[in-house]
C-alpha cells in the first residue's frame, strides 16, 4: 500500500524509481480509507536524504500512510535550504493541537554534548512530553533513543572510546515479540555514533524489555511492554552509501576515521559495501506500523 506524501517532496522522483508505491494528497482523497498518521521529527542535518530512507521503509506495507514532516523551530538547519523547510515541514506549534497514530524522531549529530547543552533540548523535551498523550507509539532513533531513555526513564547515555561505526551482527532476545517477529536468530544493523546505552540498565528498569543486542556494539533495540515507545540505537533506515559518505565527510574532515566495520569488503574503501540490512531494516519498521501503530491505535485520534 502506498504512503500519502506531497506531490512536490524530491524522495518522490526516487521513491517511484524504486517502485516504492507513493500517492499524493489528491489521489488518496479519493479512497474511503482512513490512512495512519505518522509525523517525523527529522532532526538529521541531510534531511532529503533522511527523508528519502524513512519513507522506503515507510511506504513497503500494506497500510497507508499519511505522513507529516516536523523540525525544530529553536534550531536553523545549516544543511537543508530554508525553502524546502517552509515548504515541507511544519513546526511543533503547527501540529500541537492534533493526535498522531506514530511518530518518528531520527537521530541527530549532536551526542557527544549532554543533552542539555543541546540548543533545541527545550523544545525536544516538550515535544516527547506532547507525545505521551498526542500520540500511540513512537519510534526514536540513535541519538533519539538515547534521549527518549533519558526523559521518559532516566537511563543515561556513556561515552565510547572512539565513534562505533560499521555494519554488526545482532542476536534476537525474544524471537515471539511482535517487534522481532520474522527477524533470524542473527540480524545485521548499522551503527554511527559516539556514546551508548547500557544493556544492564534497560534489564534493570520495570518498564523496558532488551529486544536486540550485539556483543560488539551492544544494546540494539528495546521498547517499553506496551510498545507506545520503541528504542532503536542504530540506522536501519542508512542506505548501503550512508556510512560510506560519513566516512569520506569526516576524512575530509581530518578526523582520521576508523574504516567502518564489516562495511566495505576486506576493509578497502574503493569497494561496494554490500546491502545486509536491508530485509530487516524493513521488516522493523513494518512490524512497527502492523502491531504498534496499526492493530492497537483507535480509528478515532480523538480517543488517544
Amino acid at each position: 500500500m502506498p504512503i500519502r506524501i506531497n506531490a512536490d517532496l524530491p524522495a518522490i522522483e526516487v521513491l517511484e524509481s524504486e517502485n516504492i508505491f507513493v500517492m499524493t494528497h489528491e489521489r488518496s482523497e479519493t479512497q474511503e480509507i482512513r490512512p495512519l498518521k505518522i509525523v517525523i521529527l527529522n532532526l538529521m542535518p541531510t534531511k532529503v536524504e533522511t527523508e528519502t530512507q524513512l519513507l522506503r521503509l515507510l511506504g513497503n506495507s500494506p497500510l497507508q500512510v499519511d505522513v507529516t514532516f516536523l523540525h525544530m523551530a529553536s534550531h536553523t538547519s545549516k544543511n537543508t535550504s530554508a525553502s524546502h523547510i517552509n515548504t515541507f515541514y511544519k513546526s511543533f506549534a503547527d501540529v500541537k493541537n492534533e493526535r498522531f497514530d506514530g511518530m518518528i524522531i531520527t537521530g541527530a549529530p549532536v551526542e557527544k554534548l549532554p543533552f542539555e547543552e543541546v540548543d533545541y533540548w527545550p523544545e525536544m523535551c516538550a515535544i516527547m512530553e506532547w507525545s505521551k498523550k498526542n500520540v500511540y507509539s513512537t519510534l526514536h532513533i540513535c541519538w533519539a533513543a538515547q534521549a527518549g531513555l533519558y526523559y521518559h526513564h532516566n537511563i543515561e547515555k556513556h561515552p565510547l572510546n572512539e565513534k562505533l561505526s560499521g555494519i554488526y551482527k545482532h542476536n534476537v532476545l525474544n524471537p515471539y515479540h511482535p517487534l522481532m517477529r520474522g527477524f533470524d536468530d542473527n540480524y545485521f544493523a548499522p551503527h554511527s555514533r559516539y556514546t551508548e546505552v547500557k544493556l544492564s540498565d534497560i534489564k534493570k528498569h520495570p518498564d523496558l524489555i532488551a529486544l536486540g543486542v550485539s556483543d560488539m556494539a551492544g544494546l540494539h533495540i528495546a521498547a517499553t511492554h506496551d510498545g507506545r515507545r520503541i528504542y532503536v540505537t542504530g540506522h536501519a533506515e542508512y542506505d548501503r552509501y550512508t556510512l560510506a559518505k560519513e566516512y569520506f565527510r569526516d576524512i575530509n574532515k581530518g578526523l582520521n576515521p576508523n574504516v567502518p566495520y564489516n562495511y566495505f569488503p576486506d576493509d578497502d574503501d574503493s569497494k561496494v559495501p554490500p546491502f545486509t540490512w536491508r530485509s530487516n531494516a524493513h521488516l522493523l519498521v513494518s512490524n512497527w506500523l502492523n502491531y504498534y501503530v496499526y492493530q492497537e491505535t483507535p480509528y478515532d485520534l480523538n480517543d488517544l
